[in-house]
């Protein structure tokens, strides 16, 4: 079985990237397809791999400022020519989920979120930082790809669609060598209930949740009879949608310490809101991150995330996590053994929440335990087991 990896883009560094180098590791030697590549922006690692761009990688200024050729995507990602592989394996946010295949290739989508830009505009342009400045411009070029979006997400015909008498062919246009291909998910896979959830609402396709790597090898609990410090820890970056705000200004109000890891674009509006027991400490090295999570009264969230490594990391450290009772949270959080869901973004619930949270003792044992539940190696083991199976049924379909 020849196996290929699809994936969006390849010019900045997220969770989206965590979970490609796993795969690499679980398919050494499969190549990675994506739209862009900019390898000055990825890890030195990335240019041992067989990485294969599409011509869109050659559009100016594209690798720091992918965003205004969003519409190009779907394009991009048709052109790609998987040729000569029997299984795709897509690890999706955006577009790649669309690309073209033959009947006899099984496409196995690894969703990481239905296309943002095209079912949640609005949310996704501030998150992104440029606003929804283009109003009416851009609402038919999201209409055209939120139908193209919604077509690439459905299940493949399993059979070709007759033409005269004693041709066949699909609908679609013929890849290069001669194959013919088309769009199409075989299966999908979600990487929390929220995501499987919005699967179905935006594609109306069923899906198994097989949770993102976490190395929680890197996080330890602190020696038995050694007490964490007095702080609390925030580790994210700076962004609004990630809502820093509301640790900033309930920590600031009780007075209580707060140590906050990581920049952004947000950084300055926050300090100008922080007191004087919030302390900003930038980007600093895995050592040290790690050092402070193990010591850290309890771990902030309070943001809205499809999943969320940081929290599980947290666990890993044996600390407790207050977070935001949405999203990735709610799989990878325990309420009342592992950790505390504010149900509200708001300052006050937040404040509600730490006030509880000073009441009660947390186990870090449990929160240990919690943590291996997302560990690489059962990822990879799951994964792998999935891709297996799928691909022994597809072929004994023929």
């Amino acid at each position: 079985m020849k196996i290929a990896l699809a994936h969006d883009w390849l010019n900045q560094m997220g969770g989206a990237e965590n979970v490609l180098e796993r795969l690499v590791e679980l398919y050494p030697g499969a190549p990675v397809f994506t739209t862009i590549y900019g390898p000055e922006l990825m890890p030195e690692a990335y240019r041992r791999w067989d990485i294969r761009p599409t011509w869109l990688n050659r559009a100016p200024a594209i690798h720091r400022h992918h965003q205004p050729y969003l519409p190009l995507y779907p394009a991009a990602v048709a052109s790609m020519d998987f040729g000569g592989y029997d299984l795709i394996l897509s690890n999706k946010s955006g577009f790649i989920h669309g690309l073209r295949h033959t009947a006899q290739q099984l496409h196995i989508c690894y969703c990481l979120a239905p296309t943002r830009y095209v079912w949640d505009y609005g949310n996704y342009a501030a998150r992104e930082g440029f606003g929804n400045w283009l109003g009416w411009l851009i609402g038919p070029v999201i209409r055209r790809l939120r139908q193209w979006d919604f077509e690439a997400a459905q299940r493949p015909s399993p059979c070709p669609l007759p033409t005269r008498e004693g041709e066949s062919k699909d609908a679609s246009p013929p890849l290069r060598g001669g194959l013919r291909g088309g769009k199409g998910v075989h299966h999908f896979i979600a990487i929390s209930k929220d995501i499987q959830a919005r699967i179905k609402k935006y594609y109306g396709r069923d899906s198994i949740i097989i949770y993102p790597p976490v190395d929680t090898t890197q996080f330890r609990p602190l020696p038995a009879g050694q007490s964490p410090g007095d702080f609390y820890l925030v580790v994210s970056r700076l962004i609004p949608y990630k809502r820093i705000d509301l640790a900033v200004q309930a920590l600031t109000r009780l007075g209580r310490r707060l140590i906050i890891v990581g920049d952004g674009r947000d950084r300055a509006r926050l300090e100008a809101l922080a007191g004087p027991t919030v302390e900003f400490k930038g980007r600093l090295p895995g050592e040290a991150v790690a050092d402070l999570m193990a010591n850290c009264r309890a771990f902030l969230f309070p943001g809205f995330e499809d999943f969320g490594i940081a929290p599980v990391e947290a666990q890993a450290a044996g600390r407790p996590v207050i977070a935001f009772g949405r999203g990735g949270a709610l799989d990878t959080v325990t309420e009342g053994q592992t950790g505390l869901f504010f149900r509200e973004q708001s300052v006050e619930a937040l404040i509600e929440a730490i006030e509880q949270f000073e009441r009660l003792l947390f186990d870090p044992a449990a929160a240990r335990v919690n943590a291996e539940r997302f560990s690489v190696e059962r990822f990879k083991r799951e994964l792998g087991d999935f891709v297996a199976q799928k691909w022994q049924e597809f072929k004994s379909q023929e």
